[in-house]
């Protein structure tokens, strides 16, 4: 049995557009192969919704103009040992999504809620469980 982690946190941007969500599909890292928002963990010192924003154009090169808090998951990726509670955002931004970080994601992809791809990212999936819809 694999030892989990003490919980980290982390932070997802859910960009939502002509009621289509943005999601990468992740390599490189847990969870590789499956399809999630564009987030991270938190700097030192550094606001989640702050850290929604940068993580958002790192990954995409989409600029925040609004970021809203929406709700929280617990996320344990028993495979992998790890624990996040992830801070889930709603971000509005503008530009087109790029391919900033290749390491990191194969892809950005629009998807409606109702039409998600087969292999979501844990966040993703335990944030569908709540009932939230964009």
């Amino acid at each position: 049995m694999t030892e989990i982690a003490i919980p980290r946190v982390g932070v997802s941007a859910i960009v939502v557009r002509d009621g289509q969500v943005l999601l990468g599909c992740r390599q490189g890292a847990h969870g590789e192969g499956t399809w999630g928002f564009p987030g991270g963990k938190l700097d030192a010192g550094e606001t989640p919704e702050a850290t929604a924003a940068r993580e958002l154009e790192e990954e995409t090169g989409l600029r925040a103009t609004a970021v809203e808090p929406l709700v929280w998951t617990n996320d344990v990726f028993a495979g992998e040992g790890l624990h996040y509670v992830t801070l889930h955002h709603r971000l509005e931004a503008q530009g087109e999504p790029e391919l900033r970080e290749p390491e990191k994601a194969t892809a950005w992809e629009w998807f409606a809620w109702d039409a998600l791809p087969g292999r979501l990212f844990l966040p993703v999936e335990t944030l569908r469980a709540t009932g939230w819809r964009p």
